[in-house]
């Protein structure tokens, strides 16, 4: 496992097999106590998870709820 320190509103981007193409970045938005606010912009295309779900999903389970549309879309900065 790879441990990376971040501080608020430091990032992190996993990149694609040349190296250029941005899969995903991971930012830290905000720290409070125990909890910590991540936000990700990964391309259209690459799921994202919580590692329960992701889990559950590997392991051919059905989801307790089904996703409102437009749920899990990304907030933008403008």
């Amino acid at each position: 496992m790879l441990v990376l320190s971040r501080k608020s509103r430091e990032s992190v981007v996993v990149g694609g097999s040349g190296g250029f193409d941005r899969l995903l970045k991971v930012t830290v938005l905000a720290i409070k106590g125990t909890n910590v606010k991540l936000g990700f912009e990964a391309d259209e295309d690459v799921p994202v998870h919580r590692s329960e779900v992701w889990q559950r999903i590997q392991a051919g389970q059905e989801l307790d709820y089904l996703p409102e549309p437009g749920a899990f879309e990304m907030e933008r900065d403008e």
